[in-house]
């Protein structure tokens, strides 16, 4: 299959530094809340990628659940994912922190970069968020341990699912497991990418800087 011939001309937007922000948070939730507004099909999801000490690189997508600005860190952003802690995401987590998040909404011809470092947020958090979730996603949680473990085949898969959803009948609430909870990616650089005809594309970097401020540089497409 050949698509070197293939072409799209991008012409939806433009972005100039005048009409930006200091701060890249109110672009992305600006970006973010634009998707949701088209209707797009979930607008939260990011290509989210890690790599562990074998300096391999994985990426997957996810859903991201919350834009935030950690309160310990003026200045800062982060993106909030919810995933099993015992996952390969999560080996490579823990030996390696840095990770990148990656958001294209296509129909608006739109790209977001995010890299910084994950670290896991409150047990707090992440409990109320899974008492939230639907109930057979709950159970689904229990089910997934391993995460990307070996399974012998979807019917194993769907018998520890009714087994589970067989021990937590009689309770008031599911527990939450402690293999599984929150992350936040806490940003120290991200790239906002709005496509421009002819391919000079617009991008723009916010890199945090020292005092919590946030340089604006603009790259060459």
């Amino acid at each position: 299959m050949d698509f070197s011939a293939e072409r799209l001309s991008y012409e939806k937007g433009e972005l100039i530094e005048n009409n930006l922000p200091s701060h890249p948070v109110e672009l992305l939730t600006n970006w973010v809340k634009t998707a949701v507004d088209e209707k797009l099909i979930e607008p939260y999801a990011m290509s989210f990628a890690t790599c562990g000490d074998d300096n391999l690189p994985s990426v997957r997508t996810l859903l991201m659940r919350e834009i935030t600005q950690p309160e310990d860190s003026t200045g800062k952003l982060g993106v909030v994912f919810y995933t099993n802690y015992d996952s390969d995401k999560g080996d490579d987590i823990l030996q390696n922190p840095n990770a990148q998040a990656l958001f294209f909404w296509h129909s608006l011809e739109r790209q977001v970069r995010i890299s910084g470092k994950v670290r896991k947020i409150s047990e707090k958090k992440s409990t109320d968020y899974f008492h939230n979730r639907p109930q057979d996603s709950q159970i689904a949680a229990w089910v997934s341990e391993p995460q990307s473990g070996l399974v012998t085949n979807r019917d194993a898969m769907e018998s520890k699912f009714e087994e589970y959803k067989q021990k937590f009948s009689e309770t008031s609430q599911i527990p939450m497991p402690k293999f599984w909870g929150g992350y936040e990616l806490v940003a120290n650089k991200i790239e906002f990418w709005q496509g421009r005809a002819n391919r000079m594309h617009d991008r723009i970097r916010y890199n945090l800087q020292p005092d919590g401020s946030w340089l604006m540089e603009r790259l060459l497409p």
